[in-house]
């Protein structure tokens, strides 16, 4: 659909819906929206690996604007991503552009919704089907096409979609097809409500159609192309149950031979299943949770790599790390194939001024893998099953944290928090850097210690401070690993302090120092301005290398330094 006819539908639409609303006091007709705009004017710096760009500023910038009544919506996106920040079209030039990738006109009745344009849609825990909008990542991988909402009965909801998967500026060619349903049966039974008991059963499918005749792959050391399949079905069920204080949640999906560029074209099915378990009441909660993953990556298009195409999303069993030092070294989840364990339990203490407790441990390991023989790409067989793997069976580690934290009020005015991270990071398998001496980088023992302090001053003045020392083991196997040609690892310390005067401002200074072999600071200095719905962030210093993560997913950032803006507004 051409945004103009768009438009012009969505004007129709509108002047019906407020005609309507005029009869109707009760339909009423909203229109919202949302200004963001990142934008870094960058410096040249060699000592760090920032590099020089051509052009005077870098930005992504997005502008969203939606228009609601009872039973009516319409909205649409506006991108500015020709000249984006670093690291976004690093490896794929394809981010690069501007215009309104996304826009929608969406019905919504007491039976029924319908959905035709942009939209994002997620079947259970997303196994099979996740599309979302991630800026932080560049990750927008919405499906154009349309949507059904039925619910024909209490406790019964049916989704049906099909459309075509963004990728960037264009679509792919591959349609995606799904259905889901959804049964509340405390819905249908008195006894589940009056005993607190709730219970949904859930059951998901999804259909990829891709030309089988792109794409064809020769076969290395043979004379022949691979034959790909040109409809790949994957397939999920679940059960969801909450009772008391108690939750528990089993998921189980599996996927037809869909050979790719991601996996090494092999033929081998996919699957994945987890379990999870929880238990919360005032003052203590505890959660396990195991899940087995092999070979689900799931894309639109079967070449593409990076972090566009993906239809499927596979949730991450480690913690969510937001400082600083604890999320240098994040995990990113693996589609090829792992075992990932995750406990927490949290306590806190009765009393005003009482402390709390959590204590964090995840482990994720390969599966073990017996791999075919034939014509091999990283030992994994052209055109074959790849290889075998018995389910229980676990392989090396790939990454493993233990985390505790401790929190403490003193008083009305003063707060502290301790973390203490201790955390394996097999390099090899995960970022498969290599020493400049040709040899492997090898593993990583981290021991990180955080302090975080927040001290009301006054009425409308709060400080607050963190203290951040990261402690690697000992040994030249990863003390010069590099994440480029001219940054190090080893030993790091991390430092903040913040003031907020309320209800305007903002002011921070922060730096990053690697103690170990590079002895660089990663300075940045920020002022904060709110104004009603408006918030603007002037800032200056340097950014390091490394990973951003969110949900398991992560973008590779180049080192850079310079003026950063940013501008946020909400109408």
């Amino acid at each position: 659909m051409r945004p103009v006819l768009f438009f012009s539908l969505a004007a129709a639409l509108a002047a019906t819906t407020t005609a309507t609303a005029q009869e109707n006091n009760d339909d009423k007709f909203v229109v919202s929206g949302s200004i963001q705009s990142d934008v870094i004017i960058p410096q040249e710096d060699t000592e760090i690996g920032a590099k020089k760009y051509n052009e005077w500023a870098l930005t992504n910038t997005y502008a969203d604007i939606a228009a609601r009544s009872n039973h009516l919506d319409a909205g649409l996106r506006f991108e500015f991503t020709k000249h984006p920040l670093p690291g976004y079209a690093d490896t794929d030039k394809s981010f690069k552009g501007w215009g309104v990738p996304n826009f929608y006109i969406k019905t919504h009745f007491d039976k029924f919704d319908l959905t035709l344009g942009t939209f994002y849609e997620q079947f259970g825990s997303g196994f099979i089907l996740r599309t979302y909008e991630e800026r932080s990542l560049g990750i927008d991988n919405s499906l154009l096409g349309g949507k059904l909402v039925l619910r024909p009965a209490k406790g019964v909801q049916i989704k049906a979609l099909s459309g075509k998967q963004r990728h960037y500026w264009k679509w792919n060619d591959a349609w995606v097809t799904g259905g889901d349903l959804e049964l509340s049966l405390d819905q249908w039974f008195r006894g589940f409500q009056e005993n607190n008991t709730y219970l949904t059963l859930g059951a998901s499918w999804v259909n990829k159609y891709e030309s089988a005749d792109e794409d064809n792959v020769m076969v290395p050391g043979a004379s022949y192309k691979l034959k790909f399949p040109s409809t790949v079905n994957a397939f999920d069920v679940r059960a969801n149950l909450q009772t008391g204080d108690f939750s528990f949640l089993a998921e189980y999906a599996w996927k037809t031979q869909d050979p790719s560029f991601e996996n090494k074209y092999v033929y081998r099915t996919g699957r994945v299943g987890m379990i999870s378990a929880s238990y919360s009441r005032k003052g203590f909660s505890v959660l396990a949770q195991a899940k087995r993953s092999d070979n689900m990556g799931f894309r639109s298009a079967r070449s593409v790599t990076g972090l566009s195409s993906n239809i499927n999303n596979l949730p991450a069993f480690t913690m969510e790390q937001t400082y600083t030092l604890a999320a240098l070294y994040p995990y990113a989840t693996r589609s090829d194939g792992e075992w990932a364990f995750q406990g927490e339990i949290g306590y806190k203490f009765k009393g005003r001024y009482a402390p709390s407790f959590k204590l964090n441990y995840s482990h994720v390991f390969d599966i073990d893998k017996n791999f075919s023989k034939g014509p091999h790409y990283d030992g994994y067989g052209y055109g074959s099953n790849g290889y075998g793997s018995a389910f229980w069976k676990i392989g090396k580690s790939f990454y493993r944290d233990f985390n505790i934290q401790y929190e403490q009020k003193y008083s009305r005015d003063f707060k502290l928090n301790f973390m203490y991270m201790n955390q394996y990071y097999n390099n090899d398998v995960l970022t498969a850097i290599e020493r400049e001496d040709g040899a492997h980088v090898g593993d990583v023992l981290n021991h990180i210690f955080i302090a975080d302090a927040k001290w009301k001053i006054s009425r409308k003045m709060t400080l607050r401070g963190e203290a951040q020392y990261m402690k690697s083991s000992d040994g030249k196997d990863y003390q010069i690993f590099k994440w480029n040609s001219n940054g190090a690892q080893g030993d790091w310390i991390s430092g903040l302090l913040e003031l907020s005067v309320l209800p305007n401002w903002m002011f921070t200074v922060s730096d990053l120092y690697n103690a170990g072999e590079t002895k660089h600071h990663y300075y940045m200095g920020s002022v904060t301005f709110n104004y009603g719905a408006h918030r603007l962030q002037v800032g200056y210093g340097r950014t390091r290398a490394g990973f951003n993560c969110t949900g398991g997913v992560c973008r590779y950032v180049p080192a850079s330094k310079g003026v950063t803006l940013s501008y946020n507004y909400n109408f």
